[in-house]
């Protein structure tokens, strides 16, 4: 696994040692954005100004194949979430 990964309890941790709020505070505000990050992604798409936006998209089924058997299987229909960065976040680094 690799340690770059940021959890949750992390964020909760980091954000209630940076504001000085209580454990529970904090757990209830993150809780709380991921909830209206997640109905905007789903229902219109999220754009955050200067760090990208997420987009929604819905994969209709496709046939797909093992390229070590070329075996051809159905790769059933999905929704995957696409991230495109801003300018700003791009040139930052």
């Amino acid at each position: 696994m690799n340690k770059n990964n940021l959890i949750k309890d992390d964020i909760i941790k980091n954000l209630s040692h940076r504001s000085g709020f209580s454990s529970n505070l904090s757990k209830k505000i993150i809780d709380d954005l991921i909830e209206i990050l997640i109905s905007r992604i789903v229902n219109k798409g999220l754009n955050l100004k200067n760090l990208g936006s997420f987009n929604l998209l819905k994969k209709k089924e496709r046939l797909g194949r093992n390229p070590k058997t070329k075996e051809e299987f159905i790769i059933s229909a999905r929704k995957s979430l696409r991230f495109v960065a801003s300018k700003k976040l791009i040139d930052k680094n």
